[in-house]
């Protein structure tokens, strides 16, 4: 098991054995017997596999919460093509998956559940990469760095000659894209790097390598202690630290990004089991969000996040575009206008 999940698991056990003695996760009295299908994102992961495993345990195992990862994009193919009930995602639905579900007949809920700090990081061997601007990002990563920025100092003068060794996610990820985004311009990126949807494969390539860097969801980060260092973000305002108060106040920016569930409106509404466990997702989504190392939503943004379910609100309030620079305020306002 993951190094990351042993930690969650372990932060939770306690909360889910509650569950049998108190309405504190909202344990439902009859629970409806079935699988439920979960995949995508390795970001969302985390705090799905939490509250899949009390939600297992609450009911006795009479429902089957199944969650995989395949990356985002990985997990909307599936999702779309009506093999999954609920895909995790890291970043809202791009157009063409949106032109997917339309074609197969699959109408979806949106559901934000969380704020991330998408987190750049390098060993902590590493004394002379303490921040990084937005510019020096975009250098390392965007497809002309291909075979020509290999060493630390190509990037920045004052940093030494150190063959630089990049650790990122792959082409199915959610993070890959909105890192692309914001950091690249949507020009794509270069491929010589080590890629993986798997999270963990990036933790453990950058804490075994001394002239690595990499990114991925501050869940991760958080969970490894002093084997990583987080590189502080310059997006032109001075170098920010990750963290759940620089996200909150909107100055880790451009790499703090909503996360989302993406819930299969027919299935919900077909499936007793689907609306038991998104209920349940929702109403504990906040309690499990802080412990796994995420970000909370408002109570007001969780409030609407149920309302729209409960009412089978379907579509996107993202236009199938990314969102940087979008804080947890804008969030709100664009969920109480859908």
């Amino acid at each position: 098991m993951p190094v990351a999940t042993q930690v969650l698991v372990k932060k939770l056990a306690a909360i889910a054995t509650l569950c049998a003695t108190a309405s504190l996760l909202g344990c439902a009295q009859s629970p409806p017997a079935g699988p439920v299908s979960v995949d995508g994102s390795s970001t969302v992961f985390p705090i799905t596999e939490a509250i899949a495993k009390a939600y297992n345990q609450a009911q006795g195992d009479q429902v089957k919460v199944v969650a995989a990862t395949s990356g985002t994009g990985g997990g909307f193919k599936k999702f779309c093509a009506g093999e999954t009930d609920i895909n995790d995602a890291s970043r809202p639905i791009n157009q063409e998956e949106m032109k997917l579900c339309d074609q197969a007949g699959v109408r979806y809920v949106e559901l934000p559940i969380a704020f991330d700090a998408l987190t750049v990081v390098v060993n902590p061997k590493n004394t002379w990469a303490e921040d990084i601007t937005v510019a020096e990002l975009k250098t390392m990563w965007e497809p002309a760095a291909q075979a020509k920025i290999t060493n630390w100092q190509q990037v920045r003068s004052s940093w030494p000659k150190q063959p630089l060794r990049l650790f990122g996610p792959g082409k199915d990820s959610g993070t890959f894209d909105y890192f692309t985004e914001v950091i690249v311009g949507g020009d794509g990126s270069r491929t010589d790097y080590v890629a993986s949807e798997d999270d963990n494969t990036l933790v453990q390539g950058v804490g075994q390598d001394p002239n690595a860097l990499g990114y991925f969801g501050f869940a991760y980060y958080e969970a490894q202690g002093a084997k990583l260092k987080a590189v502080a973000i310059d997006g032109g305002k001075g170098p920010v630290l990750p963290s759940r108060a620089t996200v909150e106040k909107a100055q880790y920016q451009p790499l703090a990004r909503p996360l989302f569930i993406y819930v299969n409106a027919k299935a919900a509404q077909d499936k007793p089991q689907v609306q038991s466990y998104v209920e349940f997702y929702l109403k504990n989504a906040p309690q499990v969000v802080s412990t796994v190392g995420y970000i909370p939503l408002s109570e007001d943004g969780y409030r609407l996040a149920t309302i729209h379910f409960e009412r089978g609100k379907v579509g996107t309030v993202f236009g199938g575009q990314p969102q940087p620079d979008l804080t947890l305020a804008e969030l709100l306002r664009k969920q109480a206008t859908f």
